[in-house]
């Protein structure tokens, strides 16, 4: 009876649906064997190479692995179809010994479904060793760069801190937006819009001054108050007309069905979901055999699957909308054959996994879908209107548009606003309402959200799909930055890091060196490198380099004096710099250990527990900001969120702002929201 290796229990479960008693499945429950935790974990001097262990919390996985073995007589590998799954498939059969049997069978499936494993099944093949040996290269460089740059920040800024090869490089984009930001000088700009009225219609237009003597306004708009007051007192002299009309149509085609990157990026967008529970999610989904495989660069859909989704569209009535479409994008750095994310029957609509999935997993599964399908439909089509107005030197332009055809938004809705303009005719005479000459004033770059992140991420080929979620997790767990309503914020600690970073290692920070070693990474999984070039050619001068500056650079000093005393022997007290912020220590440290956290910032409410006590802001040990009451312990309420001052209508509970900006109540049985 053949054995079935997969990483999970929830797709043991799944494949077994599909197949007879005659097959018996177990999971590895992720990686088997790793790189030691407490030592680098490489001999550098033989080749590089990797020292693996079966982790503590795999032993036990390993054990029941080596008896179920030994009870079959043919061993299939059904590990996931990348690099970490074909990894997790050599290391099953390196434990079990399989790598010289005839026995030993690798198959692999994008998709969870009878058809899928019974395919896979009849056409079995040998472990793709490119793509092991690309696995262990990243895996064997990220440990270089980490155990190795570690320690160097410990010695010079403080200790825990935490270097990564793509780590580093989004950190520094992070550092670099932060700087813009910081040089930024806002500028101010007007804009001049006049309201006319025609007398054939009782629909006014608003139209916008777009030219002065036919010299066209740049943006961002008028820089010059004087010149602005001067051409809102001229225009209201003048008298108008319309000069020219034109209709036309604009084609918005259907966007291309989700990739890795593009789905963690359009679920934060609009689920508001952080890239780490849309992975998670989207693995479930995967698991039960609902969506295709979740990690990938390609955009390419199965004839299977177009052909389903021709037949629901005419099915339900929407021949007119549906138009077959398949994809080939060139992702930088793509790589791995595989379809894009997709649901694996289309006839499993939204409606009928209501009751069957969580509310999360049930509106990530409606996105994929209604992208899928929407990727088979026609563009929207949007009737384009524009109205050109003279006024003796001056051109004013009103611009409308109405839905002509919805095309693809029947099944994935688009945010527009339809504007009607009046029906007018050339050389008509328009009467002056009003001329009204408005004030902005330049923006700064916006900070970088998680969907933005990944977007700019994947633009400069910096990690791969299956390490955003990851990456985006580690550095906001180290706190480097801080997540302010959606947005990411450098910190103190953060800030240090990368200046440290950049001036030293800049090769590290650099988006286009770090982007060049994920194309030899593509390149050994192809099999037109090897792993052994690629990780000398990084290691001997990034160590030549490590060493001198190991010499060369001086220890910060991230202390302030304070005119306070020590409670505890009298020494001046300091101010230092932590990782989850600054704190106050005694200068007599190590001898002395005494510290005090900095005076918390208070919120001037009063603790609706106890009455006494003022809620104040706190960190926890992780640095992560909260509110609890002043008079702690006797009184250990607290908040997650930062209250507002005011009571909820329904339960008069405080409300609070969570970090999404959004007023909700704070009492969690009330689910009072505030618009």
């Amino acid at each position: 009876m053949p054995l079935i290796i997969v990483e999970s229990p929830t797709k043991a479960k799944t494949i077994q649906k599909f197949l007879n008693s005659s097959y018996n499945l177990i999971a590895t429950r992720g990686h088997i064997r790793d790189l030691p935790k407490s030592k680098l974990g490489i001999d550098v001097k033989n080749d590089f190479a990797p020292q693996y262990l079966i982790p503590a919390s795999a032993r036990k996985t390993v054990k029941e692995l080596r008896e179920e073995a030994k009870k079959h007589s043919v061993i299939i590998l059904a590990t996931d179809e990348d690099r970490e799954g074909e990894a997790i498939a050599w290391h099953a059969a390196y434990l079990l010994g399989l790598n010289d049997k005839e026995p030993c069978q690798r198959i692999a499936f994008h998709e969870i479904t009878k058809e899928a494993i019974e395919g896979a099944l009849k056409n079995p093949r040998k472990i793709n060793m490119d793509l092991v040996n690309a696995q262990q290269t990243r895996r064997i460089l990220d440990r270089i760069v980490g155990y190795k740059l570690s320690p160097f920040l410990w010695k010079k800024i403080m200790r825990r801190l935490s270097a990564g090869r793509v780590q580093s490089a989004t950190l520094h984009l992070l550092a670099q937006r932060e700087a813009e930001i910081e040089k930024f000088q806002s500028q101010a700009y007007w804009t001049i819009a006049a309201k006319l009225k025609a007398a054939s219609s009782p629909t006014e237009i608003e139209a916008q001054l777009v030219s002065v003597q036919e010299e066209k306004i740049s943006p961002p708009g008028l820089l010059d108050p004087k010149k602005v007051h001067f051409i809102e007192k001229d225009l209201a002299k003048k008298s108008f007309q319309v000069s020219s009309l034109s209709k036309k149509e604009k084609k918005i085609t259907p966007p291309t069905p989700f990739r890795t990157s593009t789905l963690q990026a359009e679920a934060g967008r609009k689920l508001h979901f952080p890239s780490k529970l849309t992975m998670s999610l989207a693995q479930s989904l995967y698991e039960q055999g609902l969506i295709s495989y979740h990690r990938t660069d390609s955009a390419f859909l199965s004839s299977s699957f177009l052909n389903q989704a021709k037949e629901y569209l005419i099915e339900k009535g929407n021949k007119d909308f549906w138009q077959k479409r398949n994809f080939q994008l060139k992702i930088k750095g793509g790589q791995e054959a595989h379809e894009a994310i997709r649901p694996t029957q289309v006839k499993q609509t939204p409606e009928k996994l209501k009751t069957k999935l969580s509310s999360s997993a049930h509106r990530l599964y409606q996105l994929i879908w209604q992208r899928s399908l929407a990727s088979q439909m026609k563009p929207l089509i949007l009737e384009m209107t524009a109205i050109d107005i003279q006024a003796d030197g001056y051109l004013l332009r009103s611009t409308g548009q109405l839905l002509k055809f919805e095309g693809f938004s029947k099944i994935y809705p688009q945010n527009f606003q339809e504007k009607t303009l009046p029906s007018l005719s050339q050389g008509e005479a328009l009467s002056l309402l009003k001329v009204q000459a408005e004030e902005h004033f330049t923006k700064p770059p916006a900070r970088y959200s998680e969907p933005s992140l990944i977007k700019e991420l994947e633009k400069l080929g910096i990690g791969r799909p299956s390490t955003y979620s990851p990456l985006l997790s580690t550095i906001q767990g180290r706190n480097y930055v801080e997540k302010i309503k959606g947005r990411f914020f450098l910190t103190k600690i953060g800030k240090l890091v990368d200046e440290m970073l950049a001036r030293h290692f800049p090769q590290i920070v650099d988006s286009q060196f770090t982007a060049q070693m994920e194309k030899n990474l593509d390149k050994i999984a192809q099999g037109k490198a090897t792993a052994l070039s690629a990780i000398q050619d990084f290691y001997q001068p990034f160590i030549k380099n490590l060493e001198q500056k190991e010499k060369e650079v001086k220890k910060l000093d991230l202390t302030e004096p304070t005119k306070e005393k020590c409670p505890l022997c009298g020494s001046p007290i300091i101010k230092r710099a932590g990782r989850y912020g600054d704190f106050y220590a005694c200068s007599n440290f190590p001898k002395c250990k005494y510290t005090a956290s900095l005076p918390s910032q208070r919120t001037g409410i009063k603790c609706p527990q106890c009455q006494k006590g003022e809620i104040i802001e706190k960190r926890n040990k992780r640095g992560q900001i909260f509110y609890a009451c002043s008079n702690y312990p006797q009184c250990k309420f607290t908040l997650s969120g930062k209250p507002t001052g005011e009571k909820c209508p329904q339960c008069e509970a405080l409300l609070i702002q969570d970090k999404k900006g959004k007023i909700r109540c704070s009492c969690p049985e009330c689910h009072y929201r505030k618009d």
